[in-house]
């Protein structure tokens, strides 16, 4: 889905609660992190969250994400940001506007100043893989 999807939907909801269930689904349908990605190298510090993130290169050249988080709102965020991110350039991943998600997501209004702070942690993460994977090629 492009952020014009998740916009979209995010408008079909009539309040926060059901946006916050939706996020939980989002998150239930991301693909189990496999044990030997949960190293130190793939941590998100400064979220209070556990959250792992690991990019790769797909044979196409784009990037891909796995990743895993223990708490629903969370994980459904990470699923998101995975989905807006996987299967593009590497240029354009390091080209990501999280505050353009969080604004036209309304995330900036509806999440707790540590959350913003962790999902901010997670894209600079998710960014700092995608620079090595770039040296790398």
């Amino acid at each position: 889905m492009t952020l014009d999807d998740y916009v979209e939907t995010f408008e079909l909801f009539d309040d926060w609660d059901q946006r916050y269930q939706y996020l939980a689904e989002l998150g239930d349908r991301l693909n189990a992190l496999p044990d030997s990605l949960r190293i130190e190298e793939n941590r998100v510090k400064g979220c209070m969250s556990q959250v792992w993130v690991s990019a790769y290169l797909l044979p196409s050249g784009l990037v891909g994400f796995h990743a895993d988080c223990d708490t629903s709102t969370i994980k459904g965020v990470l699923s998101l940001l995975v989905d807006l991110m996987s299967d593009k350039s590497i240029e354009k991943v390091l080209d990501t506007n999280l505050d353009e998600i969080f604004d036209r997501l309304s995330l900036d209004d509806h999440l707790s100043p540590n959350r913003h702070f962790g999902i901010y942690a997670i894209v600079e993460l998710m960014k700092e893989q995608v620079k090595y994977l770039q040296k790398q090629a």
